[in-house]
């Protein structure tokens, strides 16, 4: 993988000089190395990524929690079916159905049909998750996920019936995802990023973890910390927080350093 490092905004008084940091697979890497280093596709293609604070799920150790049985229970007779995505049809019905779905959740036009059209004609997505009414046969909604074998699921739009009361579908169809995916033996379940409280909810499975920009890890309360931080006015960056290091590594550097799986060999 190849390095880019994109300036972003300084702040030269309290020496602070941020960086993008984007990700290029090299001849003979695939995709599950650059989501296992802590990068999340920035293409369609997947031929750039960026390095982020995202959530994913270590399906080895995932067993549902009672609240997991709880939304699945409330999801009761909706069936779940992987489909490739060369055998789906994208239909003018599934279209529209998308679009008025996005125009609602994200806001009108902020996904326009062109830009849906291109999501449905790009590598990111090779296979859905079909969620229907058992009895009826309706299409309640469709989970984009980016699957490399048993290595990983990228969970990425979900487009669902907003009308549909009662299930918790949103929350349904990605519970759903770790079951099914764990059932399958798959490594790790990728569920996008966490910049806001409001996207915790990524986190309430077993086996979750986040990126911290150093490694993965499984301590929530962490997270938790970092979107505090992120809400207040900082004169520091993180690594420089006497709270963090000392609440987290033992106020070592040295050890925020060994669990870093990022190297530079100089000449």
């Amino acid at each position: 993988m190849k390095l880019l490092f994109s300036e972003q905004k300084s702040d030269y008084a309290h020496y602070q000089f941020p960086y993008a940091i984007w990700g290029l697979p090299e001849a003979g890497e695939t995709p599950a190395g650059l989501f296992n280093a802590g990068f999340l596709p920035s293409s369609r293609n997947l031929d750039r990524f960026y390095l982020c604070r995202q959530v994913r799920v270590d399906l080895a150790r995932f067993k549902p929690s009672s609240e997991n049985r709880r939304i699945l229970r409330k999801g009761a007779g909706i069936a779940v079916s992987l489909v490739r995505r060369d055998e789906f049809e994208y239909t003018p019905e599934r279209r529209r159905f998308f679009k008025t779905y996005a125009d609602i959740k994200f806001g009108k036009d902020v996904m326009s049909f062109e830009r849906l059209d291109a999501l449905f004609d790009s590598p990111i997505i090779s296979h859905l998750l079909l969620f229907t009414d058992a009895k009826s046969g309706a299409e309640m909604g469709v989970a984009t996920l980016y699957l490399e074998g048993l290595a990983l699921a990228f969970y990425y739009y979900a487009f669902y019936d907003l009308a549909y009361h009662g299930s918790n579908l949103g929350m349904f169809m990605m519970t759903s995802a770790a079951g099914f995916f764990a059932g399958q033996g798959c490594r790790h379940l990728y569920l996008g990023t966490c910049y806001s409280p409001a996207a915790l909810y990524k986190t309430q499975f077993t086996g979750a973890q986040f990126f911290n920009g150093f490694r993965w890890s499984d301590d929530l309360g962490e997270l938790k910390f970092v979107l505090q931080h992120d809400q207040q006015k900082q004169e520091k960056h993180l690594l420089e927080s006497d709270g963090y290091r000392a609440g987290f590594y033992d106020d070592s550097l040295e050890k925020i350093s060994a669990a870093s799986a990022f190297r530079v060999n100089l000449p």
